[in-house]
């Protein structure tokens, strides 16, 4: 059930301040005359005003005992009715006639309508409209009472939105239900009927089976998973379509019968027990889809390793080999320089070649083979074993160009036709087989060279199917193939917002990030700042004691650290010593009896909790999680639960969104308190990864080569204020920079950042361009700056002292030509219908069929140039970054520390499981934070008062990850008068 505080449903504050009784509750002139005119009596003057300003407030009126005494008494002293006792007031609250008439008159004044009988039909017909995309009653409500204060209606008590909301989304759901149902034969329902019961010869129902997620990608898990997706291949063909179910809808059915066991599916009203089975099926092939791909890319990406890693072997191996090549090259030459005569140089070349010739021309073509890193001919011996397996993610992969070039679809075509050829060459055509869509060093294996070339028509296998599997990889890493049934790998682009859409909304969206819509504006606008910005930095370069030439090398030279403030270490001292003394239970429940965050997880259902003491049980639940003990342990250290309540609430009650919801509200309560201020303006946001420990029985858990071992990487973005804003739970093997920009645009807190600062992995030129047209500035620490190209605004321009950092120049007509299909792009990502990271993912690989790609990365080049140059020049930039990005650093160092049980291993096996697990953790992060700013803020207030000198500078110096005052292992109890049996030396066993 919906909390009235989950909405945006207005009421009365208890505590307010001066300044909002100022701006808020001071009657006007005009209102004041208004009171008089309408009002007989002092009383009636003054009930008639605070009943004006509370409306004009709420939007409803409240009865005049229920206003807070601070209110009344302002609005009162305004119009010199201060010797009005409350009393005096309240007699309207009891006289209906008179308040009725009061309430008329106030609502003329205010011109706002009475919710009557046509309130309620507009209340009804709203509520169900916003339930067809809606699940919760909070965001069904809150429509509500937006349309209503729109039409200048006086809104209802919020028991009848609630009321209302509840009806129309069960009305709703329950046609949604219908509709799935009525696609399923009888047939159907009997099977589906089948997969709750468990069979004889396993332990586990076929419902069990449904949400299985693959394991440790070893040939025979893959080999398995892959008849797992063809068993729901075959499900989802005669299934009804949900492609008319919102996303909103959609995606919590899913988690809803997601965390259904058998048992509980089966208790459900049958209309919604076949429902959620058809969408879960739906869901489970996505899911599926995607992982094939992943499986798929994987696969060959390891093929491609191992070949690198055999070649450097050959290499090594072959060493002694190419020194007696070179040598014999040597002789031979020698012999040819010194021969006096033609006659003679034959026979001294004869007698110089050592060996066989033959022998060395075979070893001499076999050099060649392998030379300018030649890998490939090394992909055959680790490709053989792995050769069915990717034919088979090929065969359930319903692959499609999202380009006109259909050449590498034809090719699938053809390599499926021959998957049980044998043969080192295959006859293909008559004509000359077209493999221009493969780079030149594959088409000289797949069609041969020299002696082995082959006849028109005929490609040698092998190489031929590498090569397409090879380029089937790349294409669906760059976009440039899409999944039919995938998530992750679908076409983006049908994600993105329909011209009509762009056209009405590009001019106040360009307005709002201060870009011009207009592609020629928009390259003028792009130009000059990069202009300005070179011929500022190039002015200013004689002064810049910290950037140096070294002949055409720029070198940054460290710039001086700042010396703490005097008292700081003494302020740092003191904290340390009087913060009061807790453990990490006693942190939560504090914090949870400050911000009631259990509210925010009733039943996945939508229906109203039932739990005993949901407090205990969330705050529990939290600890197990989010500090990694487990469910068992958890049940051991609080005696009061048992390890089937804990494990209940997760799978029941929690999800990621509410967890990050539960986040955001602790971060505005954070972003209340006066001594993060101190520490930034929250303008300034900073992301990096830390690697967390999985076991490696998942796909998730990837072999991390910067940290060694198995795990996944925790993507934390923090402001400057160092509250963390966002976290996201990432594979090893993936580009960070790629989610860079996903916690600033999911960020719903109030701190909002437009500066993002990141590792150097945040250098990516696409990354840049999307940055700067979502309106974020993309602020890296930059190492190996030297390596970096900068690119000039025109090759006919020349600078003074810094032209030996630019080698190329911009396209601009590549930009322009491109503008409106990126700022289609980032106004699809504003509007929520396709994330940064799904954009650059796809825009993260170069494709000659992806256009847009390059426009990105020549937009990027502009923008990151102009950065580059930036921070060259000031060295406050510098020290600003360095600061940002530490602060990150600390805390991923922070949510280590909160996370010491089960030996910092993430025990899930479940990735969505393994995503909770690091939201649950960034929740318990934040609120120990929380928590250290109101003991600290304290503790300061108290020195201060003590004689102690603080000022901005040491706050400056503080941060709020502290842990010396915090017990983490909770309270042990020593009972030395606890009854002990003696030792039993002589008990009999056998």
């Amino acid at each position: 059930m919906s909390s009235l505080h989950e909405t945006a449903y207005p009421r009365l504050k208890a505590v307010v301040s001066d300044q909002e009784l100022a701006e808020i509750y001071t009657p006007s002139t005009q209102e004041r005359s208004f009171a008089r005119k309408h009002g007989r009596t002092p009383a009636a003057r003054g009930a008639l005003l605070i009943l004006l300003k509370t409306v004009q407030r709420l939007g409803y009126f409240v009865h005049l005992k229920a206003v807070p005494q601070s209110i009344t008494t302002h609005i009162l002293a305004c119009d010199d009715l201060s010797h009005l006792a409350l009393s005096q007031l309240r007699v309207y609250d009891r006289n209906g006639g008179a308040r009725q008439r009061m309430l008329e008159t106030v609502r003329q004044q205010v011109g706002i309508k009475a919710f009557t009988v046509e309130g309620k039909a507009i209340v009804r017909e709203l509520a169900r409209e916003a339930a067809t995309t809606k699940q919760d009653l909070a965001d069904i409500i809150n429509v509500v009472i937006e349309e209503l204060v729109r039409q200048r209606f006086e809104l209802p008590g919020f028991s009848t939105l609630q009321r209302t909301a509840r009806q129309a989304r069960s009305t709703v759901n329950t046609g949604y239900f219908r509709t799935l149902n009525v696609g399923l034969t009888a047939h159907q329902k009997n099977e589906f009927d089948q997969l709750l019961q468990v069979p004889d010869d396993s332990p586990h129902t076929s419902w069990h089976k449904l949400k299985q997620e693959p394991k440790k990608p070893t040939n025979t898990e893959v080999k398995k998973y892959l008849q797992h997706l063809e068993w729901l291949q075959g499900w989802c063909q005669q299934l009804p379509a949900v492609d008319h179910i919102p996303a909103a809808k959609y995606h919590h059915f899913i988690l809803e019968a997601r965390a259904l066991g058998a048992a509980n599916i089966k208790a459900m009203q049958s209309t919604k027990r076949y429902a959620l089975m058809v969408l879960l099926v739906h869901a489970q092939l996505r899911r599926a889809m995607d992982d094939a791909v992943d499986i798929f890319v994987r696969k060959m990406r390891n093929i491609k390793t191992k070949a690198e890693a055999n070649l450097n072997q050959y290499h090594l191996d072959h060493m002694k080999r190419m020194d007696r090549l070179v040598a014999q090259l040597r002789d031979v030459l020698t012999a040819v320089q010194e021969a006096p005569t033609d006659s003679e140089r034959g026979a001294r070349v004869a007698a110089a070649i050592q060996s066989d010739p033959d022998e060395l021309l075979a070893e001499c073509e076999e050099h060649m083979a392998y030379a300018g890193n030649n890998f490939i001919p090394f992909m055959l011996q680790p490709y053989r074993p792995l050769r069915p397996l990717l034919f088979n993610c090929l065969e359930l992969l319903d692959l499609a160009a999202t380009s006109h070039d259909q050449s590498l679809i034809e090719a699938i075509a053809t390599l499926k036709k021959h998957r049980h050829s044998r043969k080192e060459c295959l006859v293909l055509s008559s004509q000359p087989v077209d493999v221009s869509w493969l780079p030149e060093r594959w088409r000289r294996l797949v069609l041969g060279t020299g002696p082995s070339q082959l006849p028109p028509g005929m490609v040698y296998r092998k190489y031929f199917e590498l090569g397409v599997l090879t380029q089937v990889k790349r294409e669906l890493i760059s976009g440039d193939l899409a999944v039919a049934n995938s998530d992750q790998y679908s076409d983006y682009r049908d994600q993105l917002v329909d011209w009509s859409v762009y056209d009405a909304q590009i001019a106040d969206y360009s307005a709002m990030i201060d870009i011009e819509s207009d592609p020629a504006a928009f390259v003028v606008q792009a130009h000059s700042r990069l202009s300005e910005t070179a011929d500022r930095i190039d002015r200013g370069f004689p002064e810049n004691e910290y950037a140096v030439f070294h002949g055409e090398d720029l070198v940054i030279r460290k710039h001086r650290r700042r010396a703490p403030p005097d008292g700081l270490a003494e302020i740092d001292k003191q904290l340390s010593q009087n913060m009061p003394e807790k453990n990490i239970l006693d942190i939560l429940v504090e914090a949870e009896k400050w911000l009631g965050l259990h509210k925010r997880f009733g039943p996945l259902s939508g229906f109203e909790g039932k739990l005993d003491d949901p407090r205990t049980r969330f705050v529990s639940t939290l600890f197990c999680y989010g500090c990694n003990l487990g469910p068992t342990q958890t049940a051991r250290s609080i005696t009061t639960l048992n390890r089937r309540q804990v494990s209940w609430l997760n799978l029941r009650h929690v999800t990621e969104e509410r967890l990050e919801q539960a986040i955001v509200q602790v971060i505005n309560a954070y972003n209340r308190y006066r001594l993060p201020r101190h520490w930034g303006t929250g303008q300034r946001a900073s992301a990096d990864g830390t690697k967390w420990n999985l076991y490696e029985q998942n796909l998730l858990s990837e072999y991390h080569i910067r940290y060694g071992g198995y795990g996944g990487v925790g993507y934390y973005h923090v402001s400057d204020k160092y509250i963390a804003l966002f976290s996201h739970f990432i594979p090893c093997g993936v580009y960070e920079a790629i989610y860079i920009l996903d916690g600033l645009i999911k960020n719903d807190s109030d701190i909002q950042p437009d500066t993002l600062h990141g590792d150097t992995q945040a250098q990516s030129a696409p990354v840049f361009g999307l940055a700067y047209l979502l309106g974020i500035n993309l602020m890296p620490r930059i190492r190996n700056l030297k390596q970096l190209v900068f690119y000039k605004s025109d090759k006919r321009q020349r600078y003074e002292h810094i032209n030996a950092l630019f080698s190329e120049t911009i396209n601009w007509k590549l930009i322009e030509t491109h503008v409106p299909d990126m700022l289609r792009v980032a106004l699809s990502i504003k509007a929520g219908k396709i994330a940064p990271s799904t954009v650059l993912r796809r825009l993260g690989t170069a494709s000659l069929k992806n256009k847009l790609y390059f426009a990105f990365r020549e937009l990027g080049r502009v923008v990151r140039t102009t950065f580059l140059l930036d921070y060259i020049g000031s060295v406050e930039l510098r020290r600003t970054i360095h600061a940002e990005t530490n602060k990150t650093e600390e805390f991923n160092q922070f949510v280590k520390w909160l996370f010491f049980g089960g030996e910092g291993v993430i025990a899930e096996n479940i990735r969505h499981e393994q995503r909770k697990v690091i939201k649950y953790n960034h929740l318990v992060a934040n609120l120990v934070i929380l928590h250290n700013v109101e003991s600290m803020t304290l503790t300061l207030k108290d020195l201060k008062e003590r004689g102690h000198h603080i000022d901005h500078d040491i706050l400056k110096g503080l941060a709020p990850y502290r842990t010396d005052h915090i017990n983490r292992f909770g309270d042990y109890t020593l009972d030395f008068d606890r009854q002990v049996s003696p030792m039993s030396y002589n008990a009999k066993i056998i």
